[in-house]
């Protein structure tokens, strides 16, 4: 399970549309997203309650504790809205520690209340947290004692026994309303493979449950099956964090191919560079590297999986050798090929594209004193890796070829080792 983090926009457009379908349970959620893209003119015209209601506007960048910090505008008419947004459109905050541009903000009605909740589900290891308070808001922190929590085991029903401490306290008028809310919420939760979902507060309109702030995460595993339930859901990335040519490059390819390609800088000017094959083998070349000292050296987490073609492996091994080779500065560099022992991947076709990028960078490549080393097995495995070998003699570079028998581990031992000799 991977939880993704979503935008609150998002979160509720899913909400308001499932907890319809499951529970039967209509939430009268209007919202707007906004960015630098937006028309206002346009979007009064596809949102006609822009102009008839008093609205709230707050960033939706996947960040908490807005309210605190002073982005949130209350009360405010359309126009007011507009320039609260263009004040702070594009420009950099810091939040947690994390210092990062707002470039989306969302747009609500403003809703006048009284009472304030708290509701959130949560995934865990054997079944599902649910915690509800009648004190939510921005003091829920300061009022955590007054949250109760309890715990479904997967595959059990939340039953009104189960959920009978959670509502014990509330008044017998709304008791069986929110009851069924919180219900609902977890119907939606399990429907849609939600890992997290959060109000912090839920309100009651005219006797319905409404959340006011909300977020959501979902398991971005369970997309082959929920893309229709979804829709063209955006997994954003965190606060703070901006792609670079790079990574937008492989992300953008990633979109579009039923293989996975994945890449994330971590130190541009790291000296330990990987190219693995598989999800659980690219974590094991980083969390060596790591735990023999050298997490400071290593320059990216990195990997392709799902049988990619010699065309999507050369542009994805290009972009990722401009990376491994950039500003040398006469410090040799290590660069990890390979992974475990494929399943159905053609090793010696994923190699081939692996190869024609190394060919065609072979003077940057020698430049930056990069060693190559290789490990891998699977189908076609000999052939992949004798063609390595050969290149190796064709460009002079130093190429350490290895099969199956050779551990991941001692390979990024050799790695470490060549990078403290050449510092």
């Amino acid at each position: 399970m991977a939880r993704k983090k979503i935008r609150e926009f998002n979160s509720k457009s899913l909400l308001k549309q499932h907890l319809k379908r499951i529970a039967g349970i209509s939430v009268d959620i209007k919202s707007a997203q906004v960015t630098s893209d937006t028309d206002f003119n346009k979007l009064a015209n596809e949102e006609p309650w822009l102009n008839s209601t008093r609205l709230v506007v707050k960033p939706d960048m996947l960040f908490g504790k807005r309210g605190k910090s002073g982005l949130v505008a209350l009360n405010l008419d359309l126009a007011g809205v507009e320039a609260f947004v263009k004040d702070r459109l594009g420009k950099e905050v810091e939040m947690g520690g994390t210092k990062g541009p707002i470039t989306t903000f969302i747009v609500e009605p403003f809703v006048p209340h009284n009472e304030e909740y708290y509701l959130s589900v949560t995934s865990q290891r054997s079944g599902v947290d649910i915690s509800f308070s009648e004190c939510g808001g921005i003091e829920i922190e300061e009022n955590w004692d007054k949250v109760k929590t309890i715990f479904v085991p997967t595959e059990q029903a939340l039953t009104a026994e189960v959920s009978a401490p959670l509502i014990a306290t509330l008044p017998l008028e709304i008791r069986s309303t929110i009851d069924a809310f919180i219900k609902g919420v977890f119907e939606v939760f399990f429907d849609l493979d939600f890992t997290l979902i959060e109000m912090n507060p839920f309100t009651l309109v005219h006797g319905k449950p409404y959340p006011l702030d909300m977020r959501g995460e979902l398991d971005d595993t369970a997309l082959f099956k929920n893309f229709q339930k979804w829709g063209n859901i955006e997994f954003p990335l965190p606060f703070g964090r901006v792609l670079s040519p790079a990574e937008e490059t492989i992300h953008r390819m990633d979109e579009k191919t039923g293989a996975s390609l994945k890449l994330t800088i971590l130190n541009s000017s790291g000296r330990i560079w990987t190219m693995v094959a598989g999800g659980g083998a690219s974590v094991i070349y980083a969390d060596t590297v790591g735990d023999l000292g050298y997490a400071n050296e290593l320059g990216n987490y990195a990997e392709y999986s799902g049988a990619p073609n010699e065309e999507e492996t050369l542009h994805y091994a290009r972009a990722l050798i401009d990376c491994a080779t950039a500003n040398p500065d006469g410090r040799g560099r290590a660069l990890l090929i390979g992974g475990g022992i494929a399943n159905f991947t053609d090793v010696a076709a994923t190699f081939g594209g692996i190869i024609r990028a190394l060919r065609e960078k072979q003077k940057q490549l020698r430049a930056a004193k990069v060693n190559i080393y290789v490990r891998r097995g699977g189908p076609n495995y000999e052939k992949g890796l004798a063609n390595m070998r050969a290149l190796g003699k064709e460009i002079d570079i130093p190429i350490e070829v290895y099969g199956p028998d050779a551990s991941m581990t001692g390979i990024c031992k050799q790695a470490i080792n060549y990078v403290e000799v050449s510092a």
